[in-house]
């Protein structure tokens, strides 16, 4: 049976609850929510309003209609960055972005649309506060950062980051494909504007759901138009939320199985899973201190990190590795770049990139020691 460590790209398996969900579901209320008034569409309406409103409550939003369900945490941001940014704005990110984040801007700053400047983070993985408020100008309209690096997995200061980007009004935009699910995530007490996330990652969702949080002093244009169930006599997209951001029909299906998945995340407890995944981690920082030859990316504390650990071999290549890893032991993680191309450069690891092993709360120390006997044997 594969041990499966490759969580921080999508989370496997799934809870129980998640697979009954989605099958029951399918069988029994697949219907379209909001276009019909018959028990089925009014029961797959239900089901969109009650994992709005778990969302809101999981992450302290200001109310349900604010949480617009997306394809994945990609669709989130570019909805946000193609739906707020206008020519003239100035963006600040960091070389900690994954390509969701880095690939937009860049475009729109190559089509000479947003002026973009890029922090990088400390040795260790860290954004320094001050650097984003030295980076600030009058033009300035939005800072998009990453809560925790899908390389490196160290927690960036978000909250300092928020008060400072209240302070100075300008939009703080959050990519959480690392952290919703894992961290305490307060989008008001943090100051957060908007929040990016995906269902199929530490939520315990199915691929294609997501999710972006539009705080009420945000405006959004509308970048997909189309029906929505309601006020039909309207000729342009009806601006209140959530519908102003959702034509079409979504994905009622997914959204069912996110529910479950929130749900269960929220009974296990997010600090526990948290827990459990970095020291998973630590186990095998441990045994690869003990091996010697390889070297891990970031800082330790891991107070400040989330359950990824990545690392490189002095001498075997991280594409062999991860192939020898999968053909001869049965292990999946992920080698390469991990579509985050900056930080890797800042830590010299392209064009092979490194190791990434990102357990999730169904793994066990078992796992662990099976990897490191396998780099064990690898490294010989």
């Amino acid at each position: 049976m594969t041990i499966y460590l490759d969580n921080a790209a999508t989370s496997y398996p799934k809870p129980e609850s998640v697979y009954q969900t989605l099958d029951g579901f399918a069988r029994r209320s697949l219907a379209n929510p909001g276009r019909s008034g018959h028990r089925m569409a009014l029961g797959a309406e239900r089901i969109i309003a009650d994992c709005r409103h778990e969302l809101n409550q999981f992450f302290h939003g200001t109310g349900p209609e604010r949480w617009i369900f997306t394809l994945n945490c990609t669709d989130a941001l570019n909805m946000a960055f193609k739906g707020i940014l206008v020519p003239g704005d100035h963006v600040i990110t960091t070389n900690l972005e994954h390509n969701s984040v880095s690939r937009p801007l860049r475009a729109l700053e190559l089509a000479g649309r947003i002026s973009l400047t890029r922090l990088a983070a400390d040795g260790g993985g860290t954004i320094d506060p001050d650097a984003v408020r030295a980076a600030i100008t009058p033009k300035t309209r939005m800072v998009a950062m990453t809560h925790a690096s899908n390389v490196v997995g160290t927690v960036q200061p978000v909250a300092e980051v928020g008060r400072i980007t209240r302070e100075r009004n300008v939009l703080l935009l959050v990519d959480a494909a690392q952290t919703a699910g894992v961290l305490p995530i307060d989008v008001q007490a943090m100051r957060i504007d908007l929040l990016a996330m995906p269902g199929h990652k530490s939520l315990m969702g199915p691929t294609g759901t997501g999710a972006l949080y539009v705080a009420p002093s945000v405006e959004v244009a509308a970048w997909r138009e189309g029906g929505t169930g309601g006020n039909s006599l309207s000729e342009t997209q009806p601006r209140e939320y959530p519908h102003l951001l959702e034509g079409g029909t979504p994905n009622v299906l997914g959204i069912a199985g996110l529910l479950a998945g929130v749900r269960w995340v929220r009974q296990r407890g997010p600090a526990d899973i948290h827990a459990h995944e970095v020291a998973l981690t630590e186990r095998l920082w441990k045994r690869l201190d003990e091996m010697g030859g390889y070297r891990v990316l970031g800082h330790r504390d891991h107070a400040r990190r989330v359950g990824t650990i990545s690392f490189i071999h002095e001498g075997l290549s991280a594409p062999d590795m991860g192939g020898i890893l999968d053909v001869e032991f049965d292990i999946a993680i992920r080698s390469g770049l991990h579509c985050s191309p900056f930080i890797h450069m800042a830590h010299d690891t392209v064009p092979d990139g490194a190791v990434r092993v990102s357990p999730g709360p169904f793994n066990t120390p078992v796992d662990i020691d099976a990897l490191a006997a396998a780099l064990a044997e690898m490294a010989l």
